[in-house]
C-alpha cells in the first residue's frame, strides 16, 4: 500500500478516518475530565453500581494495565516501523489515538466505583485550592500538547498532509518556556489533575496510584527513545532540566528538545 502513490479516494478515506478519530479524542478527553473530577458526566470515578472489593480492584486495574501496555508497545519505534507495513504511515498516529480512546471508553463504562473515603478535606479554602490545581492540571496538559504540536500529537496533521499530497515532516524539537522548566510538563499536568481532589475515595486513590506508576514508567521509555534518537544533546538537556517538578537547576541555554510518545 505504501509502495505506490495513493489514489485520491485513498487519501480522502485516510483523512476522514483521522478527522473522525480526532473528534472521538475530543469527546473522550472532555469526558475524562468529568470522570476524574466527578461532575457533569453520567458515570464518574465515584459513581455507578458498586461491586465487591476484589472484583473492583481487578477490573479497574485491568483497564489501567491495558492502557499502559498499549501505550508502551504502540509508541515504540520498532512497533511503528512494523505497523507502517500494514496501514498508511499517515494513519499510524490516528490508530494509536483510536485504540487509546476505545480503552478509555471501555474503562469509563466498566469502571467499578470504590466510594469508601480514604481522606476528606473540609476546609473550604483548601477545597478551592485543590479544585484550582485540578483545573490548572488539565489546562497544563492541553498547553503542553500545543507547545509540541497538538495536531501532530493526535494524528490530525499527518492526515491533512496526506490528503493534500504532501510529504510528512516531523514538526521539530522546539523548546518553549514550559519545557525549559521541566522535561515532562504534560505528565505534570496529569499528576496534578489526578491527585487534586478534596475527597479521595478508594477508587480514586487506586486510579491515581496506578496512573502515577505508569507515568514514571512511560517517561523512562520515552526518554530512553529520545536519548537514542538525539544522543548527546538530549543527555545534556536531561541533566540540566528537572523531570517533573520545576525544582533544581534550570537550563539557561539548553539544546532545542521536544517530546515523543510515551
Amino acid at each position: 500500500m505504501n509502495a505506490t502513490t495513493p489514489s485520491k479516494s485513498n487519501r480522502i478515506a485516510v483523512f476522514a478516518y483521522g478527522a473522525a478519530v480526532y473528534a472521538l479524542f475530543l469527546v473522550t478527553f472532555n469526558y475524562a475530565i468529568g470522570f476524574v473530577g466527578n461532575f457533569v458526566v453520567p458515570k464518574s470515578i465515584d459513581s455507578g453500581t458498586t461491586a465487591g472489593l476484589l472484583e473492583s480492584i481487578l477490573i479497574n486495574a485491568a483497564f489501567l494495565a491495558l492502557f499502559a501496555i498499549q501505550h508502551t508497545i504502540m509508541a515504540r519505534p520498532a512497533f511503528k516501523a512494523w505497523f507502517a507495513k500494514i496501514v498508511p504511515v499517515a494513519a499510524e498516529r490516528s490508530t494509536f489515538v483510536l485504540v487509546t480512546c476505545l480503552i478509555l471508553i471501555g474503562m469509563f463504562w466498566q469502571w467499578r466505583p470504590m466510594p469508601e473515603v480514604v481522606w476528606s478535606v473540609e476546609n473550604v479554602a483548601v477545597q478551592g485550592l485543590l479544585y484550582t490545581i485540578f483545573v490548572v492540571g488539565w489546562a497544563l496538559v492541553l498547553y503542553a500538547s500545543f507547545c509540541i504540536d497538538h495536531f501532530d500529537l493526535f494524528g490530525l496533521r499527518q492526515v491533512v498532509l496526506y490528503v493534500r499530497g504532501k510529504e510528512y515532516t516531523h514538526p521539530g524539537f522546539a523548546m518553549p518556556v514550559i519545557y525549559k522548566l521541566v522535561r515532562n510538563p504534560l505528565m505534570l499536568g496529569f499528576l496534578m489533575a489526578f491527585w487534586a481532589t478534596p475527597v479521595m475515595t478508594r477508587g480514586h486513590l487506586l486510579f491515581a496510584l496506578l496512573t502515577t506508576g505508569y507515568i514514571f514508567v512511560g517517561i523512562w521509555f520515552e526518554e530512553r527513545d529520545l536519548l537514542k534518537a538525539l544522543g548527546e544533546s538530549y543527555r545534556q538537556y536531561r541533566e540540566r532540566t528537572p523531570m517533573i517538578l520545576p525544582l533544581g537547576q534550570r537550563p539557561a541555554d539548553a539544546p532545542a528538545i521536544g517530546s515523543i510518545d510515551a
